[in-house]
């Protein structure tokens, strides 16, 4: 058993023994809102966002992105569990900064082993065998934080299974002082329709 599963299960252990009421909390979240953003371990969306156990949807993938399956746990969200506002939120400092398709493709056909970042960019260091896979893979990297969260907001908002009325906001985590920066496009896109019922 490695350490890190010793240190998991050890302190699941003690969350489990002062769970209490959490054992009674609903499925749908109570206070109705999603939140998408990046799986960045900086990132801590219970703290920035003033959660608790129950309180909202958090879906995290590389990059904060709208993905089609972060799409599909908004959708969900929404239809099945209530929630009527979403928030995406990208973040300073992102890795998925620092490379583009065809780098990490690259580095996926030589090896699968981890690469390492050095100051000329990415470089595989292992062995191989690598994988041709990664080419049919779309990585949504990006080059410009802002539009990213732009072009996420958009997407969701324009997607057929997305109601006008929820309003959507744009915001980026400033990694370095904790606090959100609002992305006024992206919310002014993101905005519900005059009918909304929020």
């Amino acid at each position: 058993m490695s350490d890190v599963l010793k240190e998991v299960l050890a302190a699941n252990e003690a969350y489990a023994e002062s769970f209490g009421e959490k054992s009674e909390l609903s499925i749908p979240p109570a206070r109705r809102f999603a939140v998408l953003t990046c799986m960045d371990a900086r990132l801590d969306p219970a703290k920035f966002a003033g959660l608790a156990e129950g309180d909202a949807h958090v879906i995290r993938n590389a990059g904060g992105r709208a993905s089609d399956d972060a799409i599909r746990s908004l959708v969900i969200s929404y239809k099945l569990l209530g929630t009527k506002e979403w928030f995406v939120i990208h973040h300073t400092n992102c890795g998925m900064e620092t490379f583009t398709n065809e780098t990490i493709r690259g580095l996926l056909e030589n090896s699968l082993e981890t690469a390492q970042l050095t100051e000329q960019g990415w470089k595989d260091v292992g062995q191989g065998p690598g994988s041709k896979a990664a080419r049919y893979i779309e990585f949504l990297t990006f080059n410009d934080l802002e539009q990213s969260v732009v072009d996420d907001v958009e997407r969701i908002r324009n997607h057929s299974l997305v109601p006008q009325e929820i309003p959507i906001y744009g915001y980026i985590y400033d990694v370095r002082s904790g606090r959100l920066i609002e992305v006024p496009e992206a919310t002014r896109i993101g905005s519900a329709t005059a009918t909304a019922a929020v």
